[in-house]
C-alpha cells in the first residue's frame, strides 16, 4: 500500500500528500516497511470533516433501528474477517496471536453494545408535570403541561487513537457515535494506520453510507487540525497523560466536548492470604501482556508482609519462562515493542533503575530473543522505593517494579498517593481487605483477584485523576451521553 491512498474520505481511498515528509510504518518484528505515512497534509482533515458534515443531515435523520442494522451487518463482516484482522494486528503492531484475537474480540463487543442504541437512546417523558390556567369567555380551565427529554446527536465527532490496540480502541469511539446519529472522522496512530483503514473499509462493506465514517492519517499537525476544526463538535482521545491533558485543554477551549484518556502507573497489592497461583498468573499477565504496552498494565507489585517470601521468587521464575519472539511464532508469550524508539525508552528505564539502586532480579536486555531494537524481555526489579523513576514514571513496557510493604495501610497509601488513577488490583482472600481497598485505593477501575480489570463495553472505561480528563468516559452509558445532547420539550395544547 502506498502513502498515496491512506486516507478514506467519503467512502473511498484518496490521495495523501506529505508536506512534512513521511513516517515509515514497519513490522516491529522484522523491520519490514509496510507503508509510508504522510505527515502534515491538514487539507485532508478539512476534506474529511466536510464529507462528514455533508453526510450528517441524512444520517442523523435515519431511524436509529436502520442505523443499527448496518452495525448488525458489520458485526457479521468482522466475524468473517476475524482471522485476517488478527494477522494484520500481529504484523503491524507485533502482538502475539492470542492478544491480537483479544483486540478484535473486544472491538466486536463494542459493536454489540452500540447495536442496543434504540434502547440506550430512549428519552424520558413526564405528562402533566404542571398545569396552567387558560381563560376563555365560556370558562376557566387548567391545561396540563407535558415535559419530554430527548437524546439527539451532536454532529461531526472525531477520534484520535493510539497504537497499542489498533482495532479495539477506535471501536470505543465511532460505533456508538454513528449509532447515535453522528458522523465521524478517525485519526489513528501513524504507527498502525493499516488496521484502522481496514476496519473502516469493512464498515463500508457492511453498508455504512459514504461520509458517515472517514479516516485521515498523519502526525501532530493532522491531529491538531482535527481537534480545533470549527465543524467538529466532540473529540475522543487516547494517549499519554501529557498529550491527553493538552488535547483536552485545546478542545474545550475551542468549545468542544472532550474525553481524553491518558496514561497510568498501576499498582497490584498481593496479600499474604492470596491464592498464590491466581496472584502469580494475574500479575504476570498484567505486567507483561501486550509487552506492557497498555494503560491497564500492572507495573508495580506490592507484596504485603511475608507475601514477598513466596511472591518474589515465583514471579521472577514465571517471567523468566515467557518466550519473547515474533508474534507469529508458536508459544510466543511476548512480542516486540512497537518500534525502536520504544525499545530505547524501556532499556533506558532499566538502566536508570539500576543507577538509582533498585535490585535488578531479571534483566530483559539479556533475555533470549530475536535481534532488533524492538525486542526487550520481561524485566523485574525488587527494592523499588517511592521517588525512584521506576515507581513514578509510566514506562509502557515489560518492566515490573516490586515495592515491599509491611501492612495493608502502607500498601494502600502507595496507590492513593499516585497522581494516576486508572486501575488498582488486590489479590486476597479477605473480604475486609478487599472492601477497604476498593474504597481507598483512589482508582476508577478496581480488580479483586483480577490482574487486568478492563470493563466490558457495557461499562465505562473509568480512569480517574491524571489518567482521564473530562466528565464522560468511553463505553457504557457514558458513551451514549457523550455523543448526544439533551433536548427538552415542554408543551401544552388547548
Amino acid at each position: 500500500m502506498s502513502s498515496a491512498s491512506l486516507h478514506v474520505i467519503n467512502g473511498v481511498r484518496v490521495g495523501a500528500n506529505a508536506p512534512r515528509g513521511s513516517f515509515s510504518n514497519v513490522d516491529p518484528a522484522t523491520g519490514e516497511v509496510l507503508c509510508e505515512v504522510p505527515l502534515g497534509g491538514v487539507d485532508a482533515v478539512d476534506a474529511a470533516v466536510e464529507a462528514a458534515a455533508a453526510a450528517y443531515p441524512a444520517w442523523s435523520q435515519t431511524p436509529v433501528g436502520e442505523r443499527c442494522q448496518v452495525l448488525f451487518e458489520y458485526k457479521q463482516v468482522l466475524e468473517r474477517n476475524f482471522d485476517d484482522l488478527t494477522d494484520m494486528i500481529v504484523q503491524e503492531h507485533g502482538k502475539n496471536v492470542p492478544e491480537a484475537r483479544g483486540d478484535v474480540r473486544r472491538g466486536i463487543d463494542c459493536i454489540e453494545y452500540a447495536c442496543g442504541a434504540p434502547s440506550l437512546l430512549m428519552g424520558r417523558t413526564l405528562p402533566r408535570i404542571a398545569v396552567s390556567s387558560s381563560f376563555s369567555r365560556e370558562r376557566e380551565e387548567n391545561i396540563p403541561l407535558d415535559s419530554t427529554m430527548e437524546r439527539v446527536p451532536l454532529g461531526v465527532c472525531a477520534g484520535i487513537t493510539p497504537f497499542n490496540f489498533p482495532i479495539m480502541v477506535p471501536m470505543w469511539m465511532w460505533p456508538m457515535a454513528v449509532a447515535c446519529g453522528n458522523t465521524f472522522v478517525l485519526k489513528p496512530s501513524e504507527k498502525v494506520p493499516l488496521c484502522a483503514i481496514r476496519e473502516v473499509e469493512l464498515a463500508h462493506e457492511a453498508g455504512l453510507p459514504a461520509g458517515v465514517l472517514n479516516v485521515v492519517v498523519g502526525g501532530a499537525d493532522v491531529a491538531n487540525r482535527l481537534i480545533t476544526h470549527t465543524d467538529v463538535k466532540a473529540v475522543s482521545f487516547v494517549g499519554s497523560t501529557p498529550v491527553a491533558r493538552q488535547v483536552y485543554a485545546e478542545a474545550t477551549a475551542a468549545g468542544k466536548r472532550a474525553q481524553c484518556m491518558g496514561g497510568a502507573k498501576n499498582c497490584m497489592i498481593i496479600m499474604p492470604d492470596a491464592n498464590r497461583e491466581a496472584a502469580i498468573d494475574g500479575v504476570l499477565g498484567s505486567a507483561f501482556g501486550n509487552t506492557g504496552q497498555r494503560c491497564l498494565a500492572g507495573s508495580i507489585a506490592i507484596p504485603v508482609g511475608d507475601a514477598a517470601d513466596w511472591f518474589v521468587p515465583a514471579i521472577v521464575e514465571a517471567a523468566r519462562g515467557i518466550k519473547t519472539s515474533a508474534g507469529t511464532e508458536a508459544d510466543c508469550g511476548m512480542g516486540p515493542l512497537i518500534d525502536a524508539g520504544s525499545g530505547l525508552r524501556v532499556t533506558s528505564a532499566i538502566a536508570a533503575g539500576v543507577e538509582e539502586g533498585a535490585d535488578l532480579l531479571l534483566d530483559g536486555r539479556e533475555a533470549t530473543m530475536p535481534e532488533g531494537d524492538c525486542f526487550v524481555g520481561p524485566t523485574v526489579f525488587d527494592g523499588v522505593t517511592p521517588g525512584m523513576s521506576l515507581a513514578e514514571t509510566e514506562i509502557f513496557g515489560p518492566v515490573l517494579s516490586i515495592m515491599r510493604r509491611d501492612t495493608l495501610d502502607d500498601a494502600i497509601e502507595i496507590t492513593r498517593r499516585s497522581p494516576f488513577g486508572n486501575m488498582a488490583v488486590m489479590f486476597t482472600a479477605s473480604g475486609y481487605a478487599a472492601n477497604r481497598f476498593r474504597t481507598e485505593a483512589g482508582a476508577g477501575m478496581i480488580g479483586i483477584n483480577v490482574g487486568v480489570p478492563a470493563p466490558m463495553a457495557v461499562f465505562p472505561f473509568s480512569g480517574w485523576k491524571d489518567s482521564f480528563f473530562g466528565t464522560l468516559h468511553a463505553n457504557g452509558e457514558d458513551a451514549v451521553r457523550f455523543f448526544t445532547e439533551c433536548r427538552i420539550l415542554v408543551s401544552r395544547w388547548f
